[in-house]
């Protein structure tokens, strides 16, 4: 479960909302049990349905020209707060919900940063970014869903 807590953090750095959206659902369909936790909400029936709305804004968003970087004090803080809470939620049945949190949280420092020299170096060989972020999009969805698929 831990090696998958700091996989679901990497997929922060990529997208921020994309994890919760993925662990939200896991939650929801008993594939990760969180009752009893303070994690229950992630699977409360509407939380998976507006997570998903808000993941999905963001993969629009995300190729406007007009979207700040990924590593500005905010938009890395915010996937650090979502890469540990996804690793939170993905370890805390195993009884690992601290180191959980922590490795979601380095998957996302490293996610963002090993995310943002890929997206650029792809933009730069396609020789534009929408290809690249594409391929981003792609990449953190898959993701999210093979780790969670384990979980199943």
């Amino acid at each position: 479960m831990m090696i998958l807590a700091f996989f679901i953090g990497i997929v922060a750095g990529l997208r921020a909302l994309t994890p919760i959206a993925a662990v939200s659902w896991a939650a929801h369909l008993g594939w990760l049990p969180l009752q009893g936790t303070w994690l229950s909400f992630l699977g409360a029936t509407i939380t998976p349905f507006v997570v998903t709305a808000l993941a999905l804004v963001e993969l629009v968003t995300d190729k406007l020209p007009a979207t700040p970087s990924r590593k500005i004090p905010m938009q890395f803080g915010a996937r650090i707060l979502t890469g540990a809470l996804a690793g939170a939620a993905i370890a805390t049945p195993a009884g690992g919900m601290l180191p959980g949190l922590f490795l979601g949280a380095v998957g996302a420092v490293i996610g963002t940063l090993a995310g943002a020299a890929m997206r650029a170096r792809l933009a730069q060989a396609f020789g534009k970014d929408l290809p690249a972020a594409l391929l981003e999009d792609a990449i953190a969805i898959g993701g999210a869903i093979l780790i969670i698929s384990r979980l199943a």
